[in-house]
């Protein structure tokens, strides 16, 4: 933690203010959504159909319009599109709390859900605009920030729905209301790079950066691979486990599990794996790792089945070794990014960079749910994982080819970013 501290300030003020509103955003965001379903389905009594709607919305208003919140971010500053993410999510949770019919929570739903599509690629566009050189570091640390906000939300939330899930909605609002003012008072504003290009030609040029979609689509595997903790691995504690109760303990161990290795290691493993692979070929090492990270299942349901405590060991080394990988993967990731887009409409690369990512983790959950019910009427289980370690592998080669080609080796450059001003 001492090194952590040390990191995070020695960044200036605006990377330190986007660090701890990521992980306000994450907590107040994680305080409610993991419940929500059950809150549809259950105090409101709405139909699964509109429960999936009402989710499906969410999600959709978040991943397909992240091309126009970094469009907007690049145009009109980042400062702008953050505060009006913040506040527009507060609107989005104050109306879960205080509606009940299926339109009314629709919107509600879709303003949550666009709020993130406003200040996501304006947040990452911000810190690595704001970082410079340091790109790599500050999101390593911003993702321990990130990672923590994931690891607390649900605990609070957990305590405020046994009361009253509507309290925990306004607990949510509330923290983002506050958020919105510190951002307000706290965030310095920057001015936008001019432009002489029309918002068509901006979009153009991005669709037509090669390398930059090359990348994307391999790297959404990463993110069908690591979604996983939230699809296939509870599925597999449901399966495993001979009781309801153990099963939910399983599943908040492995919580608790990916959370603490992502802020205990989080530095060193960026360290350790820049200073031994570099920067681009961090991404086809930590892919590697990522499809490893399902073995021990692939191990233990093939041979171990009624085993209980063995097959519990392997979820959770399972999700430790995700986790790791993620924690490798991330900051070279986001670096990578900037880099392909030459530093030039940085927020509007991340935004398409999201919706792409967003389109494959549909597909892959959608293949992995499917593949997940086929497997267990076969009795089949390790299917699903040797499916998900050949998925990540595929992506590790294509990375691999990627950098022995040199097309994830930009620099960004400085000239086009916004600058900050105090």
């Amino acid at each position: 933690m001492r090194r952590l501290y040390r990191s995070f300030r020695s960044f200036d003020r605006p990377s330190q203010v986007l660090m701890v509103n990521q992980f306000t955003i994450n907590l107040g965001f994680y305080m409610l959504m993991p419940y929500l379903a059950a809150y549809l389905a259950g105090p409101l009594a709405l139909a699964a159909w509109a429960v999936g709607l009402v989710l499906g919305i969410r999600n959709f208003s978040q991943q397909g319009m992240f091309l126009i919140g970094g469009t907007l971010a690049d145009r009109w500053g980042y400062k702008p599109l953050i505060i009006a993410g913040c506040l527009m999510r507060v609107i989005g949770f104050v109306l879960l709390a205080l509606v009940s019919s299926l339109p009314a929570i629709l919107i509600a739903s879709a303003a949550t859900g666009f709020a993130g599509a406003l200040f996501n690629p304006a947040v990452r566009a911000y810190l690595a605009a704001d970082a410079g050189e340091r790109r790599i570091e500050a999101f390593a640390v911003f993702n321990v920030f990130y990672q923590a906000g994931i690891l607390l939300g649900p605990l609070v939330g957990l305590a405020l729905t046994a009361l009253d899930f509507r309290l925990t909605s306004l607990c949510a609002a509330a923290v983002f209301a506050v958020l919105t003012l510190v951002q307000i008072k706290a965030l310095p504003a920057t001015t936008p790079a001019p432009s002489s290009t029309s918002i068509i030609q901006d979009w153009r040029s991005v669709v037509r950066n090669r390398r930059f979609l090359l990348f994307a689509a391999a790297m959404a595997s990463s993110y069908v691979l690591s979604f996983q903790v939230y699809l296939a691995l509870p599925l597999h504690a449901d399966r495993i486990a001979d009781n309801p109760t153990l099963a939910t303990s399983v599943v908040t161990a492995m919580f608790v599990v990916t959370g603490l290795v992502a802020i205990a290691g989080q530095l060193r493993i960026t360290t350790w794996f820049g200073n031994r692979w570099g920067s681009t070929g961090s991404l086809s090492v930590g892919m590697t790792l990522m499809a490893a990270a399902f073995l021990p299942l692939v191990a233990s349901t093939a041979t171990h089945q009624r085993n209980i405590a063995l097959n519990i060991a392997a979820l959770l080394l399972t999700a430790a070794l995700l986790a790791a990988a993620t924690a490798a993967v991330f900051p070279f990731e986001m670096d990578t990014v900037v880099g392909l887009a030459r530093g030039t409409l940085v927020a509007t690369h991340y935004g398409l960079y999201n919706t792409i990512v967003g389109i494959g983790i549909l597909l892959g959950n959608a293949a992995t749910g499917w593949l997940f019910s086929a497997a267990t009427t076969r009795d089949m289980p390790e299917l699903v994982w040797i499916a998900l370690v050949l998925t990540g592998m595929a992506a590790a080669s294509a990375l691999l080819l990627l950098h022995r080609r040199g097309w994830l080796g930009f620099t960004a450059t400085t000239e086009a970013q916004p600058t900050t001003t105090h």
